[in-house]
């Protein structure tokens, strides 16, 4: 986060994640601001992550290879649940995985609080235009990336410890930080 302003936070959605990040990386075009690194998944168990990855509120943010076999020095990732579809506008333009960190060795592995959602592009989801381009924009950023083929190895990932496994810590909004902030200055007293 060092590369933001203080006071930015980055809290994209999933179609954000897709189509403004995933989908240009993939392409190989630039990302202004270039702040997403790019980890081996398989050198770091997540509570390694802090530092490493771009930190937005209680997540982590990293492009990884997508690989079938998610190990790591201390276990291993299971996916849960069915993938999702992640759309821009009308069109389907990714999957979202979840998955649930396990230290050991498969099948035996106990399972953690570690929560990973890997998305991916779907084979013809890369060259999707957010919704907020037209039909010329668009055909100009095809000719500007030479119709290159997108690389569907890619993916982005986004990792948090729950509180507790299956409900996610609720986010506080700019205006509710702000407003806690008034009640701390309220406990204050300030000296005469």
């Amino acid at each position: 986060m060092s590369d933001l302003p203080p006071g930015f936070r980055f809290f994209p959605t999933d179609e954000e994640l897709v189509v403004h990040f995933l989908s240009r990386k993939a392409l190989r075009l630039p990302c202004q601001p270039d702040i997403v690194p790019f980890l081996d998944l398989r050198r770091f168990d997540p509570w390694q992550l802090n530092g490493r990855a771009l930190q937005g509120g209680n997540h982590c943010y990293f492009f990884s290879h997508a690989t079938v076999n998610k190990v790591s020095p201390s276990g291993y990732w299971m996916p849960v649940g069915a993938k999702e579809t992640v759309t821009s506008g009308d069109k389907d333009v990714g999957t979202k995985t979840s998955l649930v960190f396990h230290i050991g060795e498969a099948p035996l592995g106990v399972k953690t609080s570690w929560v990973m959602h890997e998305y991916r592009l779907l084979e013809d989801g890369a060259a999707v235009p957010s919704s907020r381009t037209n039909r010329n924009s668009s055909s100009s950023a095809s000719r500007a990336r030479g119709n290159k083929r997108p690389d569907l190895n890619l993916a982005i990932c986004r990792v948090q410890e729950a509180s507790f496994f299956g409900v996610e810590e609720t986010e506080l909004s700019c205006l509710d930080e702000v407003f806690l902030s008034l009640d701390d200055l309220d406990e204050i007293s300030m000296p005469y």
